[in-house]
């Protein structure tokens, strides 16, 4: 799920769209009733993005959560965030079993379950982009395989072909220089049997 650009701001209502960068603040849209308005940055802002669910394991990103809400309910609203909290407490524990139920707030619980039906009311749910995206790696994946092994077959044959040669080469230059030395060790004799037979 995709909610880059929505945040929270402490102390106001719903949540709230970026539409500009000001000089020295935001300019925001209220998912609510679409009003307008400068956010400072002496406001306490939250990325929805950048939120996270506390759990007993490793803490569960707010996006995850919606999108499991969201797979659901089918792609409908969920309970309201004015339904009984032991209700919206056991809908939690049903997509998110381990989270922490000491850490994670009643008011954070019905926030939760609010921001999610604001969402998909002003559709801001983003689920499918992301499935069609997922589709197109996919696709593109398999090509960048076989491109890979027409490489590794092309440069193969071309570095086998080098080494075969530069052996071939160099085994008839050691030859000649191994008949070359027989001939001088034998001149080397005859002149000592020379000399000695002379002296007698």
């Amino acid at each position: 799920m995709n909610l880059t650009g929505i945040i929270a701001i402490s102390g106001r209502p719903g949540l709230y769209k970026v539409i500009a960068q000001g000089k020295n603040s935001i300019i925001v849209e209220s998912l609510i009733d679409n009003k307008r308005f400068p956010a400072y940055a002496t406001d306490r802002i939250s990325a929805l993005d950048d939120i996270s669910i506390y759990t007993y394991d490793e803490d569960a990103p707010l996006r995850d959560l919606l999108t499991a809400i969201y797979t659901k309910e089918g792609g409908k609203e969920c309970p309201s965030h004015k339904e009984d909290l032991k209700v919206l407490q056991a809908y939690l524990l049903e997509i998110l079993p381990n989270y922490d139920q000491e850490r994670v707030y009643p008011s954070d619980v019905k926030k939760m379950f609010q921001w999610y039906n604001l969402l998909h009311k002003s559709g801001n749910l983003n689920v499918e982009e992301e499935k069609a995206e997922e589709v197109v790696a996919e696709k593109k994946a398999p090509k960048a395989k076989k491109a890979a092994v027409d490489a590794t077959e092309e440069v193969a044959p071309a570095k086998k072909a080098p080494a075969k040669k530069a052996a071939t080469t160099a085994k008839p230059k050691a030859a000649p220089a191994a008949k070359a030395a027989k001939p001088a060790a034998a001149k080397k004799t005859t002149a000592t049997k020379t000399g000695s037979s002379r002296g007698k």
